[in-house]
């Protein structure tokens, strides 16, 4: 077994049995390279692996928020491996379009209008009313709007798989974005969508909210496939 994986699994261990919580500090190096039976060295490979995932962060310094603390950013591990999809050709703009009509389908059919953070949701809206807004800017608003509805369903893992993809494709959302002919059209178009998609998931009408949000993609998939 690898140093890496064995921290990961040590740590896995730590937290399923209720011994380690998200925001605790690991042991000192010298410690758990012991506990661990690995050199000093590899432990410090596996930690900057570990880091790299989104499991730990690491802060020198003193105080509390220094040393070696258990994070769990899941979607930090899943956006390394979309970008080197990404940057491979192995991902296109199809496969990005059909995995947003899952994720968010999905999301919206199984919605609870009181799990739902409307407030926020709205107030993201509003700063996208700006019609001076560049698309640079509105775009990573347009894509934490999305994700925030998805925390609706209650499912963190279609949240954290919503978000790692937001970050992974923003470079290329942003060009497909920035080749229409007619952005401030097209943004007009996505605001009134927005608005009647948080309307629909608000009012607990699900069937209303999954059709308005694969209306939405399909047609700025459509439109930017182009």
């Amino acid at each position: 077994m690898k140093a890496h994986e064995a921290v990961m699994e040590w740590v896995t261990e730590e937290l399923r049995s209720g011994r380690l919580h998200i925001g605790d500090h690991l042991p000192g190096e010298r410690a758990l390279a012991e506990a661990l039976q690995v050199s000093r060295s590899s432990l410090r490979e596996a930690l900057r692996v570990l880091e790299a995932l989104g499991t730990i962060r690491t802060a020198t310094g003193s105080g509390p928020r220094s040393g070696t603390i258990i994070t769990a950013s899941p979607e930090q591990a899943l956006t390394l491996a979309l970008n080197l999809q990404l940057a491979t050709s192995q991902v296109e703009h199809h496969h990005v379009y059909e995995m947003r009509l899952l994720l968010e389908s999905w999301a919206a059919e199984h919605s609870d209008p009181a799990r739902g953070d409307w407030e926020q949701a709205g107030l993201l809206l509003d700063r996208m009313d700006d019609p001076d807004l560049p698309v640079e800017k509105f775009l990573p608003l347009d894509a934490e709007f999305h994700v925030l509805l998805s925390r609706a369903a209650n499912n963190p893992l279609t949240s954290t798989l919503m978000d790692a993809l937001r970050v992974s494709i923003a470079d290329h959302t942003l060009q497909r974005a920035q080749a229409l002919p007619d952005w401030a059209r097209t943004a007009e178009r996505l605001r009134a969508e927005h608005r009647g998609i948080l309307e629909s998931l608000r009012d607990g009408d699900r069937d209303t909210a999954v059709e308005r949000i694969r209306a939405h993609i399909r047609g700025y998939y459509f439109e930017t496939a182009r």
